[in-house]
């Protein structure tokens, strides 16, 4: 019987960095990798420690430096790369070596110039030569999305029997959809000897906008692992986003999935992610937006006011966000203005608020958004402000 509880691969550090302009340096990724541990991230890709001699410092270092996660180094089927990402890790209370290769007839063909049966042998050396470092081995069958699901159950077959544990398949131009991703997962789980010896794992980009969409298909048809980026960040489009899957299952608990992550913190990284790297988060991104608890239509407005759960599905406090907002624009009724004053000390009864609300409008036609000062000055300059003050 398969574990409920769904690991968490957080790859913010490796996939995520190679956005460009987004190169961190090791002192900023030491910060980040120090929170993902307290976050509950169980898997940290510390980076790919053949790439450069900064990445194999950072690696170094973050071995060294976290308690309770799982430090991973990505390699090739190079012996040399996996070589120098064990010595990389060496340091490291957990150590895995992620290595593998290209999988789908357009990677064999014209990537690498070989054949299936070639890219079945190297798969299967570069697992033992792994197994020899550590215990911990990772493979990813890259450009698994596109690669025939018989071959990907040989390779599968294959590298389970040079010791991996864990089969990362990715979906790595994004060009899945869901039910064509957790169907792949489905047939392997189905059709791979020896798949109870290995964990799935689920490595979805964001190409078409379905990468959250088929990690959550690729756990429910049997993967254990999603391999995510704070923000969604990574090559191209990104990656699947750490803060969307985890939040889909814990408010979907009928799925009888879970995670390890202190939600609470999602938030505060988001923001740590995003100024380290100098990479603006959009501000309707779910979850961790701006605008992910705002609202400024006044029917929403007056249905959260009087109760949250009208237009929110997630309490905010659930994912470190202090409260919804209440942002009062030229679609903003009557229920929001007059919240929005009591908050700053202003208790309006219902004539008050008719008599200030036509100046409200003029006001919010003028301004993107009415402020606390704003708010201040229509009620100072209304009619009934004495009345008002005097209550």
């Amino acid at each position: 019987m398969l574990n409920k509880n769904v690991h968490i691969f957080d790859t913010t550090l490796r996939d995520g960095e190679q956005v460009p302009g987004c190169k961190l340096n090791t002192e900023q990724k030491l910060i980040i990798a120090e929170q993902l541990d307290f976050l509950g991230v169980d898997i940290i890709e510390a980076g790919f420690p053949v790439s450069s001699p900064g990445d194999f410092k950072s690696v170094e270092a973050i071995s060294k430096l976290i308690k309770h996660a799982t430090v991973c180094g990505l390699t090739r089927s190079v012996e040399n790369d996996i070589k120098v990402a064990a010595e990389a890790l060496k340091y490291a209370k957990k150590p895995r070596i992620h290595t593998g290769i290209g999988t789908s007839d357009s990677h064999i063909q014209f990537k690498f110039k070989s054949t299936r049966e070639d890219i079945l042998k190297r798969a299967y050396d570069a697992v033992k030569y792994a197994k020899s470092f550590v215990e911990d081995v990772e493979f990813y069958a890259e450009d698994a999305g596109r690669t025939d699901n018989e071959f990907l159950a040989r390779v599968c077959e294959t590298v389970i029997k040079a010791g991996a544990t864990v089969l990362n398949i990715p979906d790595t131009t994004g060009y899945c959809l869901p039910h064509e991703y957790g169907a792949k997962i489905k047939y392997l789980r189905e059709n791979v000897k020896g798949i109870d010896k290995a964990i799935l794992s689920c490595h979805c980009h964001n190409d078409l906008g379905l990468a959250t969409a088929n990690s959550i298909e690729g756990v429910i048809n049997g993967a254990r692992q999603i391999e995510c980026t704070i923000n969604g960040i990574g090559e191209r489009a990104g990656n699947t986003a750490l803060e969307e899957v985890v939040m889909i299952l814990k408010q979907h608990p009928y799925l009888n999935l879970d995670t390890n992550i202190k939600t609470e913190m999602l938030y505060g990284i988001s923001h740590l992610v995003s100024d380290s790297m100098g990479i603006y988060t959009q501000p309707n991104k779910a979850i961790v937006g701006a605008n992910a608890f705002a609202h400024s239509s006044g029917i929403h407005q007056d249905g959260v006011i009087k109760n949250r759960e009208t237009y929110e599905i997630i309490d905010p406090k659930d994912v470190g966000v202090t409260e919804s907002s209440i942002v009062l624009t030229a679609r903003s009724g009557r229920a929001a203005l007059a919240y929005r004053a009591k908050n700053i000390g202003f208790e309006l009864t219902k004539l008050q608020l008719d008599e200030i609300y036509s100046t409200f409008l003029e006001f919010a036609d003028k301004k993107k958004e009415v402020d606390d000062s704003d708010i201040h000055q229509i009620i100072e300059s209304s009619k009934v402000y004495k009345e008002i003050i005097s209550a």
